[in-house]
């Protein structure tokens, strides 16, 4: 979805949260990303209007929490699924985020006009390179998102030109792990 649920409506005070259609938002993150966690941190301090859960993306609680989700998107880019099974991408996904916030209601609305969703987009594209300079920095071999390919522990990886794929990690050391 493009848009934050039930602003389209906005007035010039705050909404309160028990008359919109979103009660619960459950945030998807990349729990191996320094500044994913840093946001996370941030998120469960903040006082919350509408309940934020967040949950590893591509972990195996997210796999069977949404199955219909494409896991490999979510290692991409922030989602966040709403409880009537509402799915925000990108800044869609931190505008609504902030819509759930007290503090920070506010600016979701700012964020959600035609020019505001502009700056939200541009912000959510300097938190993707600048996360992308971690990658590469941290590898130091030149798979990161400026070099090649990107590889994660679970069998995920990235490779800018393919995008996400998964190969189940092998049994060539004689021990596989178990589900």
């Amino acid at each position: 979805m493009s848009t934050v649920p039930a602003l389209a409506d906005r007035g010039p005070s705050d909404r309160g949260a028990a008359r919109v259609p979103v009660r619960g938002l459950t945030v998807l993150y990349d729990a191996e990303c320094s500044l994913c966690a840093f946001v996370r941190d941030w998120l469960v301090r903040q006082r919350q209007l509408v309940p934020l859960e967040l949950v590893p993306a591509g972990s195996e609680q997210a796999r069977r929490r949404f199955p219909g989700l494409d896991h490999g998107t979510t290692l991409e880019e922030v989602t966040v699924v709403g409880d009537a099974g509402q799915v925000f991408r990108g800044a869609a996904a931190w505008i609504v985020v902030l819509w759930a916030l007290r503090e920070h209601r506010p600016l979701a609305h700012r964020l959600s006009t035609p020019a505001g969703a502009r700056l939200a987009r541009g912000a959510v594209l300097a938190a993707a390179k600048w996360r992308g300079r971690q990658w590469n920095g941290a590898r130091g071999d030149g798979t990161g998102w400026g070099g090649g390919a990107y590889r994660r522990g679970d069998g995920w990886s990235y490779d800018r030109h393919v995008g996400w794929t998964y190969d189940a990690p092998g049994c060539d050391s004689g021990s596989c792990p178990t589900g």
